[in-house]
């Protein structure tokens, strides 16, 4: 009696437990959907060909948003090129050869430290030391090497995570049949960890793509209606253009602006859908 009176017991404690994280999933998600659909619906209105490919026109209360969308693409890709390589293969270092001591643990507490610093330092820093000391001036360079500093701590940090997660009798079967250490890493190891890694990796871009005040002291032009040339010319872009029509704009139809945000959600959840979609299959193919 008393054994079947404690079963109901953790039963009904179990079922609690789903209940109450249930309702807070519930509470977590709905007002997402909510910014995204208010987004949507004021948003849509103003979407068209023009909108997308554009050029600015009437102090930017009329024509489209072109050069702000090529400018955050190249933006990315910039942070991309910089920060990915240099990431993971400092996540390689700390993860697989490093030893466990002293200045390693220091240095991972330094990157976790890195990664809560406000974006506004790093856009500080970028000013100093790409635009005025390096003399880059205020460009997609200057931009994409300040981004690429911002994301690196996230990137270098789930990436450590994802390789220390692979189990290590995947290295030491590797080892034990002639392999090197950098051949283990190479084709055990990365394809193993490849989903963690993109996760960070997006994270990252994600982040950079959204932001607004590193780009604000390095690269976004107020009001530039043509394309790019080089790496060393400035460039508008969405996160800094809907902050400038949102706010020093007088008379901005509300449709323009909701429908920048619109289309910078959308390049962000299209990153998103890109990579579930690659680490999807990553996993299929994991054996663990």
């Amino acid at each position: 009696m008393a054994s079947s009176t404690s079963s109901q017991s953790r039963y009904f404690t179990q079922r609690l437990g789903f209940s109450f994280l249930t309702l807070m999933t519930v509470f977590t998600v709905i007002p997402i959907l909510a910014v995204v659909i208010y987004i949507v619906v004021l948003g849509s209105p103003a979407i068209s060909g023009e909108f997308i490919v554009g050029f600015p026109r009437e102090g930017m209360r009329a024509g489209g948003i072109w050069p702000a969308i090529v400018g955050t693409l190249y933006l990315t890709l910039g942070t991309a090129i910089f920060a990915v390589p240099l990431g993971i293969g400092a996540a390689i270092y700390l993860s697989e050869y490093a030893s466990d001591n002293r200045w390693t643990r220091l240095i991972r507490i330094a990157i976790i430290n890195l990664a809560g610093i406000p974006s506004v330092v790093y856009g500080l820093f970028g000013l100093g030391l790409f635009v005025l000391f390096l003399n880059f001036g205020t460009s997609i360079l200057a931009g994409s090497l300040t981004l690429s500093i911002m994301t690196l701590p996230v990137i270098i940090s789930t990436t450590e995570e994802a390789l220390r997660a692979v189990p290590q009798a995947f290295r030491t079967v590797s080892i034990s049949v002639g392999a090197t250490q950098w051949q283990t890493i190479r084709r055990i190891v990365l394809p193993q960890a490849l989903p963690g890694m993109l996760t960070g990796v997006i994270l990252g871009l994600e982040r950079a793509a959204g932001e607004t005040a590193p780009i604000l002291f390095t690269v976004a032009a107020f009001f530039l209606p043509r394309l790019p040339n080089t790496p060393l010319d400035a460039t508008m872009a969405l996160p800094y253009h809907l902050f400038v029509i949102s706010t020093q704009v007088p008379g901005m139809p509300i449709k323009i602006q909701y429908g920048t945000a619109l289309v910078l959600l959308v390049f962000v959840l299209s990153m998103n859908v890109i990579a579930t979609i690659i680490r999807s299959r990553a996993r299929a193919r994991r054996q663990w």
